[in-house]
C-alpha cells in the first residue's frame, strides 16, 4: 500500500456525485488511499497527465484486473509493443479518414431514421428514445455486429462496464457481465462467416482479416462495445441536457459563435463520461513525498483532472467559452482513446445538430427530475424532454 494519506469516502454518495469529494481530495490530499475502493487515487491533473505516459511504472497490464478477468486481454490492458501491435490493426477502422469516408453518412442515416420514428410532438425520455438507440446503431455499424439488436448492444455494454467497475465484488453485477460477454461472443460467431465471405471495413471485419488471434479479436470487440456505447450515449444525452439547462450557452452555438464540437468537448470535461482509468504500479516509485509499492492499484481520476482548479477557472460551471485543451476526457498518453474521432463525429457532427434542428422548440420537462450517477462511468439515467413538432429531415451530406 502506498504511503498516501488514508481517506474514507461514502461510496453511495460518491456514486451519486463524486465531484464534492474529488474537490476536497484535490485540496487536501490529491494523492490518497481510499480503503473503500482498495486503491490509491491520483486526483491532480498534472500528476495524471505525467503518470499516464510513464507506462513502465503506471502499467495498463493488469493480469488480475477486472477487465482482463471478465472481458479478456484487450489492447487497453497491454503496454508498449503489445499494445501498439493491436492498436495498429484496430485503428484504421476508426481513424479520422475512416470516420469521414465510412461511418459519418451511416451515423446520419441512423439519426434521421430514429427521429423519423419519434412522436410528432409530446414528451419522451430522450435517453431511451434517441441517445441509447442512436449510439447503439452507430456502434453496430462500426463493430460489424449488425446482427445484434440495439437493445442488446446497450444492455451488454452496460453489463460489462458495471462488471469492470464492480470494485465492491457484487456477485449479481458479475453475473450480468458474464451474460453480456457470452452474448457478444455468440454475435461474433454468427457474423464471422458473413464477414469472411464479404469483408468490410468494420472492426470485426478488419481484425478478422488481419489474422489477429481470435481471443484478441473477441477481447477488443468487447472493449469497443464497453466504451463505445455508454460514452456517446451519455455525452449525447448529457450535452443536450446541459445546453437546454443553460440557454445562454445554447445561444452561443445557435448564433454561430461556438461550434457543436465545443459543446461536446466542454460537456466531456464538465461531466466526464469515463471518469477513471486503473493502473498497476510496476516498481517502487515516489511522486513528491508519496511512495508507491509494486503491484499496487492506482486510479487515475480523469473526472477530477477535468475539474482541476489549476487549469480550469470555475471548473464546476458548464462554459462553452472556456479552453478545453487541457481536458483528459479521452486520456493523455499512449492509451488515448482510439475511438475519439468516431465519438466526436457521432455527437458533434451528427447527433446534436440533427436533434436541435429537427425537434422544434425542444425543452426540458421538470418531472421526473433528471438523474445522473456514477464515478468510474458517469451519465444520465433519464432525460424528460418535449417539443412542438419534428421537422423534415434535410438528409445532410457529409
Amino acid at each position: 500500500m502506498s504511503s498516501a494519506p488514508r481517506i474514507d469516502i461514502d461510496v453511495k454518495a460518491f456514486w451519486q456525485d463524486p465531484y464534492p469529494t474529488l474537490a476536497q481530495l484535490r485540496k487536501e490530499a490529491p494523492i490518497a488511499f481510499v480503503p473503500q475502493l482498495n486503491s490509491t487515487l491520483l486526483c491532480s491533473r498534472d500528476d495524471i497527465f505525467v503518470s499516464e505516459k510513464q507506462i513502465d511504472i503506471f502499467s495498463s497490464h493488469q493480469p488480475e484486473g477486472l477487465m482482463n478477468k471478465l472481458m479478456g486481454h484487450n489492447m487497453m490492458r497491454k503496454d508498449g509493443e503489445a499494445h501498439l501491435a493491436e492498436r495498429n490493426v484496430f485503428f484504421p477502422a476508426v481513424s479520422p479518414r475512416a470516420v469521414k469516408s465510412n461511418w459519418i453518412a451511416q451515423f446520419q442515416a441512423h439519426a434521421d431514421r430514429i427521429i423519423d420514428n419519434l412522436p410528432s410532438s409530446g414528451a419522451v425520455d430522450f435517453v431511451q428514445a434517441f441517445a441509447l438507440p442512436f449510439s447503439a446503431e452507430c456502434l453496430k455499424s462500426i463493430t460489424g455486429l449488425t446482427n445484434m439488436r440495439f437493445e442488446d448492444m446497450n444492455a451488454w455494454s452496460q453489463g460489462m462496464i458495471d462488471g469492470i467497475a464492480n470494485y465492491t465484488g457484487d456477485a449479481a453485477v458479475e453475473a450480468r457481465c458474464h451474460v453480456a460477454t457470452a452474448g457478444i461472443d455468440a454475435a461474433i460467431d454468427d457474423m464471422l462467416p458473413v464477414l469472411r465471405r464479404t469483408p468490410d471495413k468494420s472492426l470485426l471485419g478488419v481484425m478478422a482479416a488481419s489474422g489477429m488471434p481470435m481471443e484478441s479479436v473477441r477481447a477488443n470487440i468487447k472493449l469497443a462495445i464497453s466504451g463505445g456505447q455508454n460514452e456517446p450515449r451519455d455525452a449525447i444525452a448529457g450535452a443536450t441536457w446541459a445546453l437546454l439547462a443553460h440557454p445562454e450557452q445554447l445561444a452561443l452555438i445557435q448564433s454561430g459563435e461556438r461550434p457543436w464540437l465545443q459543446a461536446f468537448e466542454e460537456y466531456a470535461r464538465w461531466i466526464s463520461p469515463i471518469g477513471m482509468s486503473p493502473r498497476r504500479i510496476t516498481k517502487p516509485w515516489t511522486i513528491r513525498d508519496i511512495a508507491f509499492e509494486p503491484e499496487e492499484r492506482v486510479f487515475l481520476m480523469f473526472g477530477s483532472a477535468n475539474r482541476d482548479e489549476k487549469h480550469f477557472a470555475a471548473p464546476d460551471r458548464f462554459d462553452l467559452a472556456r479552453d478545453t485543451s487541457k481536458s483528459v476526457a479521452f486520456g493523455a498518453g499512449p492509451h488515448f482513446c482510439a475511438g475519439a474521432w468516431a465519438s466526436r463525429a457521432m455527437v458533434a457532427d451528427v447527433a446534436l445538430p440533427t436533434v436541435f434542428a429537427r425537434l422544434k422548440n425542444l425543452r426540458l420537462i421538470a418531472e421526473p427530475p433528471v438523474r445522473i450517477v456514477g464515478w468510474a462511468f458517469r451519465g444520465l439515467l433519464n432525460l424528460p424532454l418535449e417539443w412542438d413538432r419534428v421537422a423534415a429531415s434535410a438528409r445532410t451530406t457529409h
